[in-house]
């Protein structure tokens, strides 16, 4: 039976930072916070426009009044 040959030093280091890195979630919320804040964004941009529109209809038609 073969032995392995033990493991290097930078072996060792590379095998450490993946384990530490596979472990590590903070940049994966980060991104989720990112997208849940794009989305509540566009839906305030849409709330905006769609307002913006029928409050401008109302000022018209309040202003053909006079």
């Amino acid at each position: 039976m073969r032995k392995k040959p033990p493991k290097s030093n930078l072996r060792a280091t590379v095998a450490l930072l993946r384990r530490r890195l596979a472990d590590d979630e903070q940049g994966a919320t980060a991104i989720e916070y990112a997208l849940v804040a794009a989305g509540i964004g566009v839906a305030i941009a849409a709330t905006v426009t769609t307002l913006g529109s029928a409050t401008a209809n109302l000022f018209s038609s309040v202003a053909a009044l006079f």
